[in-house]
């Protein structure tokens, strides 16, 4: 089962500032939190392991999941030997991300906990990690996966590193998670204020645009926002981008967009056809749905279609009329197709990650 997650850091908050928080995104369909046990002891003095259970009782009784962050640091602070994790349960978290590993035979004894616990890996570490805790037999069932967030600009992972470290986990059947940004949090772990996305490229997108690239990357199963507190506004976003059927892409239409243009763009989802072309994305369904309706040309046209672009065919092409089309590479307007909007320039990149055959959907930014 995929779930949606958010961040909370009780060193940084007050338990009535979480339960806030807990309750929005509970009225919002989210069920995972994350949270860090990296630091027993805030500078003022707050004792962090109680405030933290303060807010994984609250959020048990709401039906959240809660995994929280360690080190093998914590372990010897907190006299906790890996074959006996019973401070962990009776703490009432659901598991522990291991931010730094260990060795791999102590990963893998510690799925074996007679508590269910799940144990997470740090998916972004790559190398050879997963391999090895796998060689010494853990209980699959409790071994899950979350990449890390990155709150320093330009130290995020690239997409090619992030489908590389990914399709490792994906080999061995593991749930998977990744962490997405809020731009009107305030904080994270870290005295650093520049987002908590793990991939780079997410950093400045929109919350609705990164969730919707993580699901295309088909690399992921639970989304987390790293940072607190997001607005409502984007949480709302988050879930709605999360739960669709079909990824979404933004399109800003055109101000003389047809009404029949908007219905074709927006009424359903879009089939790429699969015998793709490299100048066009071409859903070929709105010609036959529409194929009594009239689209007429516009008079005042664009000289060159650019990357990104929506056209809709109009009467001038009888055959094709009504077919909704997305621009992959410029071409020449002959006059034969609309220009009805254009991809918001969040999701633009994220065409290249439409497949043919695959479905996607079309929203209105405005």
């Amino acid at each position: 089962m995929k779930q949606l997650g958010i961040s909370l850091y009780p060193e940084q908050s007050t338990f009535e500032q979480d339960k806030t928080y807990i309750d929005l995104a509970k009225k919002y369909g989210y069920q995972r939190i994350f949270s860090s046990l990296l630091q027993l002891k805030s500078a003022s003095g707050i004792d962090l392991l109680a405030r933290l259970k303060e807010d994984v009782t609250y959020a048990n009784q709401l039906g959240f999941k809660t995994i929280v962050d360690i080190n093998p640091v914590l372990f010897k602070e907190l006299k906790i030997d890996y074959h006996d994790l019973k401070f962990f349960h009776e703490l009432g978290v659901w598991g522990l991300r291991l931010d730094e590993g260990f060795s791999g035979s102590e990963e893998a004894a510690m799925t074996h906990n007679p508590y269910g616990l799940k144990i997470e890996l740090n998916m972004s570490r790559g190398t050879n990690y997963l391999d090895s805790i796998m060689s010494y037999d853990p209980e699959i069932d409790n071994l899950i996966g979350c990449h890390n967030f990155y709150p320093q600009e330009y130290t995020g992972l690239s997409e090619t590193v992030f489908i590389e470290y990914s399709q490792k986990y994906r080999d061995y059947g593991l749930h998977t998670a990744a962490f997405i940004s809020s731009k009107q949090a305030k904080f994270g772990p870290w005295p650093v204020h520049e987002g908590l996305p793990t991939m780079e490229s997410d950093r400045k997108r929109n919350i609705f645009s990164q969730v919707t690239h993580l699901r295309l990357s088909k690399m992921i199963d639970d989304i987390i926002i790293g940072n607190a507190f997001a607005s409502e506004e984007e949480l709302a976003n988050a879930a709605e981008a999360f739960n669709s059927p079909f990824p979404m892409l933004g399109i800003k239409f055109e101000q003389d967009v047809l009404p029949i243009e908007r219905t074709i763009c927006l009424k359903e989802p879009h089939l790429y056809r699969g015998d793709a072309s490299e100048y066009l994305l071409r859903d070929t369904k709105p010609r036959v749905v529409y194929s009594d309706k009239e689209v007429a040309a516009q008079t005042e046209v664009k000289t060159t279609f650019d990357y990104g672009d929506i056209v809709v065919v109009n009467e001038k092409y009888p055959r094709y009329k009504g077919e909704m089309q997305v621009v992959l590479k410029p071409f020449e307007n002959d006059g034969r197709r609309n220009l009805v909007g254009r991809i918001i320039d969040d999701d633009l990149d994220l065409l290249d990650e439409v497949n043919p055959w695959s479905t996607f959907i079309l929203h209105d930014v405005n």
